[in-house]
């Protein structure tokens, strides 16, 4: 059985919206509001190496797929691996080429195989989904110093989950590395 892992970047008040661009009015505040730290993002760097899929809703797909494919440098990891979109209305994926998922039953199908982890990146609404269907195994969290008081959160439904520590870091910039793996 493979490994869900959900990765976000998030304020501390829960807010997982935009935070490289989109539409929330506080759009990219990773990078507007707090100072570049490359050490911060060694966990990006982690996760490609480790994962064997990413999975992603639609939107975030939506969002990355323009982007991420001319980012050979950065995201050689994820333009290499299979990625997967869960949705019922997306069908055309041939700007990065991505399986679609119509429903939490096929992410269940991949997810019973065997593999290296799933990496989930973006949609608040998929991540509380997976937990809610009790699919995720681990948070990657990088959490910034920053409230936006309004947007989408990480943990707006999710169910009730124990979680572990099983790693965290403080860096210069405020920003904190917090992994958390979840009891079943």
């Amino acid at each position: 059985m493979r490994r869900l892992i959900v990765t976000e970047f998030i304020t501390l008040d829960g807010i997982v919206d935009s935070p490289g661009g989109g539409d929330h009015p506080q759009a990219g505040w990773t990078f507007k509001e707090v100072e570049f730290d490359e050490s911060a993002y060694e966990l990006k760097g982690r996760e490609q190496e480790e994962a064997g899929a990413l999975l992603m809703g639609r939107r975030s797909y939506e969002e990355f797929a323009p982007v991420w494919p001319t980012m050979t440098e950065e995201f050689a990891g994820y333009n290499a691996m299979p990625r997967y979109v869960v949705s019922r209305t997306l069908r055309d994926t041939s700007p990065w080429p991505a399986q679609v998922l119509g429903s939490l039953e096929e992410v269940r199908d991949l997810i019973a195989g065997d593999g290296d982890p799933i990496i989930m990146h973006g949609s608040a609404t998929l991540a509380q989904g997976l937990a809610a269907a009790g699919l995720v195994d681990r948070y990657h969290l990088l959490i910034f110093p920053v409230l936006l008081g309004s947007g989408k959160r990480l943990f707006d439904t999710a169910p009730k989950q124990r979680l572990q520590v099983v790693e965290s870091q403080t860096y210069r910039n405020g920003i904190i590395k917090a992994v958390y793996d979840v009891v079943h």
